[in-house]
């Protein structure tokens, strides 16, 4: 995968390999089982002390991202939410509309009782997008809202326990919260996790039109302006030249007419007044591939 780094300062140089390397990660970019570069590698190849890069990998593996095999290296955390007992892959494709459930080794009675409640319940009209986050389920909510025709809302990870709240709905939530929010739902209910964008391949290219222009950056997402900071600065922008903003702030917009350019999120583009003269860059958070998952969900429900 393609790195930046910048030693201005401003955002250290771990942080920089933590951000970039977890978005990686949660975009797809880098796959479980994956091997990340050497410590002495990235050292190398960007002139960076050796201890920077060990701490970066060492917040990688607290955080769950990488796992370290002793004499080997450093690797993307396998996928701990596969399914490891006959009972648990049958529910995944209970969810998935029974693909494959003939091929199990499990009892005829099993499988019938299992495939006639799923068929016994009322089909699917709505999605609900599940996260702990407010401020993401907004952002998330606004681009899928803007996708599809279905009716679109969102909870938390306890409203999801509730047999009520996701009655005829479709769960949704980010590949981060894969194992949360299914453990939260009811046994049998269908989960799609939403890919997230890769930010890397997103920006790339962009930075041609961005570099030495004064950029704003609005969202009331406070990750949202975390991570952007952090990209930005390390693929080359000067942090003098940037202006980050929270739209829930008095006086939020006091410079932005300033800038070239606004980066920003769907829910701040679809609810602010934004200054009409600089451009105006929408990040969509969601993949491509989530654009499809949605799209197919969107129409009718088939019953085996």
């Amino acid at each position: 995968m393609r790195l930046w780094f910048s030693s201005s300062g401003e955002v250290p140089i771990y942080r920089q390999l933590v951000t970039q390397i977890s978005l990686a990660i949660l975009s797809g970019d880098l796959k479980p089982g994956d091997r990340l570069p050497s410590t002495r590698e990235l050292a190398r190849r960007f002139g960076i002390h050796p201890n920077t890069i060990s701490a970066g990998y060492r917040e990688l593996e607290r955080e769950g991202f990488t796992e370290t095999r002793h004499g080997s290296g450093v690797y993307v955390s396998p996928n701990a939410d596969t399914p490891t007992t006959p009972e648990q892959i049958l529910d995944q494709h209970i969810a998935a509309f029974f693909r494959a459930v003939r091929e199990l080794n499990l009892s005829a009675t099993m499988i019938r009782e299992r495939v006639s409640r799923w068929i016994a319940s009322p089909p699917p009209d709505h999605f609900l997008l599940i996260d702990p986050d407010a401020d993401l389920r907004e952002i998330l909510l606004t681009e899928i809202r803007q996708l599809t025709q279905l009716p679109a809302s969102g909870g938390t990870v306890e409203d999801c326990a509730s047999p009520d709240v996701v009655e005829r709905a479709i769960p949704l939530c980010r590949p981060s919260k894969t194992k949360l929010v299914r453990a939260a739902l009811p046994m049998g209910t269908e989960l799609v996790t939403l890919q997230i964008r890769s930010a890397h391949r997103w920006l790339d290219p962009w930075l041609p039109e961005i570099k030495g222009e004064l950029m704003g950056v609005v969202s009331h997402w406070p990750e949202f302006l975390t991570i952007a900071r952090t990209m930005l600065i390390a693929a080359g922008l000067s942090p003098e030249s940037l202006i980050f903003r929270d739209p829930r702030r008095p006086r939020w917009s006091r410079g932005l007419d300033q800038t070239s350019a606004i980066l920003c999120d769907a829910y701040t583009a679809a609810t602010r007044a934004l200054p009409k003269g600089p451009r105006i860059i929408i990040f969509p958070l969601l993949a491509d591939s989530a654009r499809e998952e949605l799209a197919r969900f969107s129409q009718p429900p088939v019953v085996p």
